[in-house]
């Protein structure tokens, strides 16, 4: 497979790729250009430290000794003078190697009391600086008594102090060679080269096939993207490479579940409504041509024609209508509304509606309604199912023309039951009866759209509730609502 310089496999390699370069740019400047300032710095620090400690040892019986550790430890050099020069001690890294000969090579120097004036010992061990006389006139001179500064790649601290065994202020003088990183630099260039070089390599390698890694998956993803909603998409997919992206894919699968649901729904739309709503186009467009044409002139034949107009209209809103809420009540996006609702005064007014509505056709609404039910839910959507479902009865009521509608309450539940005393519904339809569309074609198109009983049940659904049906043919059938109570 060709890489686009655009594509996520190109990409992350090529940010890991500069990732590795910034690092080792880094690593460069910090042992080469800033090697010697930084390791310059670290000795002066830690000689400045080592001239404290012995400043606050200087009266301690054992100050020759933690001397001579200090300058061990941290390879510098200290004397202790008097104001003129006389050395009262000295100490270098090497000192802790010299007294530990053995006690026969010891017994063959001769012994001198501390203090004695240079020439004597302390020459036969430690000559001092060349230029020490400079130095103890820079400290005289000096504002505090302390003195630092770095002649010839050596730093010195200077500064007056206590000295055990001392009468009068001892001089202090630590040094340290700070030129000593120079020829490492080298080294250390020659081994970054090649450390360098096969950590580019290793990382263009390794970055390679790790950017192959995460990108194969995601090209997987996006051929699965590619096929949403078509006949050969494939759920499989690999997961486990991490948790991101087998998210993708589940979500990937949902919304392939949900086109294909949209899709069957927009067919079945097509092939189950397309007529329904020709019908009353056709109506409406033929009567106003024969307005136009034939009937204008005659009052009474003109009124009549724009009255079968206003009843095709209103069939055909109410049929848009209905799709509406149905496609509405089918998305995910729609959350339930909760609120208590008076049923028995909803099922009161629904009543009084029909009747008043379908009062010139002489319909009989019976009642049975128990007072002060409330359930949990929105009183627009229970209206509608309630609506529908007196709807739904009046089109399939019998000639006596009337309806039933009873509710009844148990410990935790409401039940609604409207009867028609219709032909009834045979029973290898009555699970069916609910479906969208299946009333328009099996029971002679006497609904408006067909989703009349399937809006009801979504609505139910919605808020836990349950619908049923019983029915005998030739004697009715009874549509039963089970929601909960408070």
């Amino acid at each position: 497979m060709r890489t686009r310089p655009k594509s996520f496999r190109f990409k992350l390699w090529l940010y890991f790729i500069l990732f590795t370069a910034l690092i080792f740019t880094v690593l460069w400047l910090l042992q080469t250009v800033f090697l010697q300032s930084f390791y310059d710095a670290m000795l002066i620090n830690n000689t400045k430290s080592a001239a404290a400690k012995i400043m606050d040892s200087g009266c301690s019986e054992n100050i020759n000794d933690i001397i001579d550790e200090l300058t061990h430890d941290n390879s510098i050099l200290v004397f202790i003078t008097d104001e003129n020069g006389g050395v009262l001690f000295s100490s270098d890294e090497f000192k802790g190697i010299k007294d530990k000969r053995k006690p026969e090579q010891e017994a063959d120097e001769p012994d001198f009391p501390r203090g004695e004036k240079p020439g004597q010992r302390m020459l036969s061990y430690r000559m001092l600086p060349e230029r020490y006389n400079e130095f103890l006139e820079k400290l005289k001179n000096s504002e505090n008594g302390e003195i630092q500064y770095t002649s010839d790649s050596v730093f010195v601290y200077g500064t007056y102090f206590d000295y055990y065994g001392s009468d009068e202020k001892a001089v202090l003088y630590v040094s340290t060679t700070i030129d000593t990183v120079g020829p490492s630099v080298s080294i250390i260039s020659m081994q970054l080269v090649w450390v360098t070089a096969l950590s580019l390599i290793t990382g263009f390698i390794l970055s390679w096939f790790i950017a192959k890694r995460f990108s194969v998956p995601l090209d997987r993803l996006s051929e699965k993207a590619k096929k949403l909603g078509d006949k050969d998409y494939s759920p499989d997919f690999r997961k486990g490479f991490c948790s991101e992206l087998d998210e993708l894919n589940t979500t990937l699968d949902t919304t392939n579940d949900k086109l294909i649901k949209a899709r069957d729904f927009q067919m079945e739309l097509l092939a189950n409504v397309s007529h329904d709503l020709r019908t009353p186009l056709t109506m409406i467009k033929g009567y106003a041509e024969m307005i136009r044409d034939i009937s204008w002139s005659d009052e009474k034949q003109c009124a009549s024609d724009i009255a079968v107009i206003i009843k095709e209209s209103d069939r055909l809103t109410a049929l848009v209508n209905e799709i509406l809420e149905y496609s509405e009540l089918q998305t995910d996006t729609v959350q339930p509304e909760y609120e208590p609702v008076d049923l028995s005064s909803l099922i009161c007014r629904a009543a009084d509606t029909f009747e008043v509505l379908y009062k010139p056709e002489k319909l009989v609404v019976e009642r049975d309604i128990q007072d002060e039910i409330f359930v949990k839910g929105s009183t627009a959507r229970y209206e509608r199912a309630v609506y529908n479902l007196l709807d739904n009865a009046v089109r399939h009521t019998g000639d006596n023309k009337t309806v039933k509608i009873t509710l009844s309450k148990t410990a935790s539940t409401a039940k609604i039951e409207v009867t028609d005393y219709g032909a009834g519904i045979p029973e290898s339809e009555a699970e069916h009866i609910w479906d969208r569309y299946y009333t328009s074609r099996q029971r002679g198109g006497k609904g408006v759209s067909g989703l009349g009983l399937a809006i009801v049940k979504k609505i139910v659904q919605m808020y836990g509730g349950k619908c049923s049906v019983v029915s005998k043919q030739g004697q009715g059938s009874t549509f039963i609502i089970t929601l909960k109570t408070e």
